[in-house]
């Protein structure tokens, strides 16, 4: 059916497929979530600072 090349062909094939679907898990699940969080979070505490700033002046 397959010949040797082949085979190791089809199994580099499957892990680059493997690699990149829990790659794309692993950026959905947490880097795009923590980005998300820790930029908002940054934003809140600049507006934070900045009402406070304007109060006390």
């Amino acid at each position: 059916m397959f010949e040797f090349d082949q085979y190791l062909g089809f199994l580099a094939f499957l892990t680059i497929l493997t690699i990149g679907f829990w790659l794309m898990i692993f950026l959905l699940t947490f880097v795009v979530p923590y980005w998300l969080f820790g930029n908002l979070r940054e934003m809140y505490q600049e507006r934070r600072e900045a009402k406070r700033a304007k109060r006390n002046e």
